[in-house]
């Protein structure tokens, strides 16, 4: 298993992957033209053979915020580290851009909390943060809780 910035050619397997799990509820759906617009914010888990096995993106939201967004592994991969990894990679590349805050919003507070994020109101993030949250199909009664990390 590889985890790496992903490519433009795999832009319709990251939308297919996310999108599949945005039908069970548990991410946000993404166009084709959203994951092309955004594709220097994914990394990739893939396998030997090449083949999707998890996503996560960092998305600048504001100066000096950035979000944890689009965290997959998929099932046959689950609960080996790798979203830890996916996360890791995130957390890296936000420490060499300056980010001060890295923020996720999400159904599973405690994957986050392990890593060193803490809970924290929504409301205190920054408003930009909204701009997603009104095309969601759960807004405004979102249930996710926002979790941060100071770096």
């Amino acid at each position: 298993m590889e985890i790496r910035k992903a490519r433009l050619t795999e832009a319709e397997d990251i939308r297919k992957l996310v999108n599949g799990f945005a039908k069970e509820g548990l991410v946000l759906p993404r166009s084709l033209a959203d994951v092309y617009e955004r594709i220097r914010d994914f990394y990739v888990l893939v396998d030997d053979g090449n083949v999707l096995r998890g996503t996560a993106a960092l998305h600048i939201v504001w100066q000096g915020w950035a979000e944890v967004r689009s965290l997959i592994v998929t099932g046959e991969t689950r609960g080996a580290g790798y979203g830890r990894k996916l996360v890791d990679a995130c957390l890296d590349e936000a420490r060499l851009l300056g980010i001060k805050k890295v923020f996720a919003l999400t159904y599973i507070p405690e994957f986050f909390e392990k890593l060193g994020f803490a809970v924290e109101e929504k409301d205190k993030l920054p408003q930009k943060v909204w701009a997603d949250c009104v095309n969601c199909p759960h807004f405004p009664d979102c249930n996710e809780v926002a979790v941060v990390l100071s770096m």
